[in-house]
């Protein structure tokens, strides 16, 4: 997992940190039970103190998304959980809104939207199918 971390961009560090790694999580590119970097390897790596990474990573265990294990490090929770659910679903309620909102544009009707997610859908389903 590679961080990138913008000292002039006006947000804090740790909440870099977190949108990072939650937008990691809910692109699968970081799967539920894998490991994050320790505290003080990440801190190490990116020219920051211990607190900013432990603030980062308690922030997104009380979210859900990661859970901390004493003694163990810190790891990545299931898409499964209910807060994870909530956010997936904030997600593709927005996605759906910029497509409404394109379609109404293009002139497309209601049923022709339908049939355009329904095949997007299927052929998402059938790529993750074929990928496993």
């Amino acid at each position: 997992m590679k961080l990138i971390i913008s000292s002039v961009s006006g947000e804090p560090i740790y909440e870099q940190i977190k949108t990072q790694i939650r937008s990691a999580v809910l692109d699968g590119d970081l799967k539920a039970g894998e490991a994050l970097p320790s505290l003080r390897r990440l801190a190490k790596e990116l020219r920051i103190s211990v607190l900013t990474v432990t603030r980062a990573y308690n922030e997104l265990a009380d979210e859900g998304v990661v859970q901390n294990i004493q003694g163990k490090g810190t790891f990545v929770m299931d898409k499964g959980n209910e807060l994870m659910r909530r956010q997936l679903e904030t997600r593709v309620r927005g996605a759906l809104a910029e497509a409404v909102s394109a379609a109404g544009a293009a002139g497309l009707s209601e049923d022709e939207l339908g049939g355009m997610l329904a095949e997007e859908y299927r052929r998402q389903q059938s790529w993750k199918g074929a990928s496993s």
